[in-house]
């Protein structure tokens, strides 16, 4: 959290003048993602799996291969995938896992993306992000129910899209919507003149090849992509407005959703009252076999 802290004050004191390159401090700014120590009783949960290490290319930062660390509960006959937010880890979700461990014939599957959490890498991306949950999907097997949160529910469309899988139950909170206006938000807080901003869209597109308005939910997301689709928000997420979901959720009516106010959007993931739903949406999962 240091750093990000000295990039934003870096950034802020910029002067943009046309002989200033700032193209690399605003990349930091962007896909740095902080890596905060894991607690004691979180690090306990992580003893208690089994871990493992998997790899993936990362052909737009580092230009090399990144190890990226998970964990797995249990060896139930149904499989559990969580895909973390960024700025996050498996070990946050150290309640939710708690909690699943105590149903039945369930396997949960947990890593921290590359560039996140004990994973290799100083920088981070969306793909980043899919890209390791794919590796995942095809190291373990398919997933019966695929959990998300923010950015991580966007990687978990992709991955479902590119591995053709289809869940039982696929679970997203506070689901990031539109990655281009998070991006604006982060620059337009650090003081990023508009010009600037589009210089680096530009680079951003030059880099991956897309616009970075590409990787919009609403967009992604395809119909039927599980069997049930639930979703969790706060209607007061500064991160993840409700006015962006309210477009992804009329667009398609089939998605369950729950409104669970003032938890906020990193926080939402520890409420008592969110955890205890998901455990009834697996459990019942369970009853009817899928």
């Amino acid at each position: 959290m240091k750093k990000l802290k000295e990039l934003f004050t870096q950034v802020k004191a910029l002067n943009y003048t046309d002989g200033e390159d700032v193209s690399d401090l605003l990349w930091q700014l962007i896909c740095y993602s902080p890596k905060m120590p894991v607690r004691l009783q979180s690090q306990q949960l992580l003893d208690e799996a089994t871990s493992f290490t998997l790899e993936v290319d990362d052909s737009h930062f580092s230009h090399s291969v990144l190890k990226f660390n998970g964990f797995i509960w249990g060896n139930g006959k149904r499989k559990v995938l969580i895909t973390h937010g960024w700025g996050s880890k498996a070990a946050d979700f150290s309640d939710l896992i708690t909690a699943l461990r105590t149903i039945e014939n369930l396997q949960i599957v947990a890593f921290d993306a590359p560039g996140n959490g004990s994973s290799e890498g100083e920088l981070s991306n969306l793909l980043l992000f899919a890209r390791a949950t794919e590796v995942v999907i095809g190291t373990y097997g398919a997933s019966d129910i695929m959990i998300g949160h923010s950015l991580g529910v966007m990687a978990n469309i992709m991955a479902i899209s590119e591995t053709a899988i289809k869940p039982s139950l696929l679970i997203n909170i506070t689901p990031m919507v539109r990655l281009k206006e998070n991006f604006t938000a982060t620059m337009t807080f650090a003081e990023v003149p508009q010009a600037a901003q589009s210089k680096f869209f530009e680079s951003f597109e030059s880099l991956f090849k897309v616009p970075v308005s590409y990787f919009k939910l609403t967009d992604l997301y395809t119909e039927g992509a599980a069997v049930k689709h639930w979703l969790a928000y706060d209607p007061g997420d500064k991160v993840a407005p409700l006015e962006y979901l309210q477009e992804f959720l009329a667009m398609h009516p089939s998605v369950l959703s729950k409104e669970y106010a003032a938890t906020g959007h990193e926080r939402i993931i520890k409420d008592a009252g969110l955890i205890n739903d998901i455990v009834e949406l697996v459990k019942q999962g369970n009853k009817q076999g899928n």
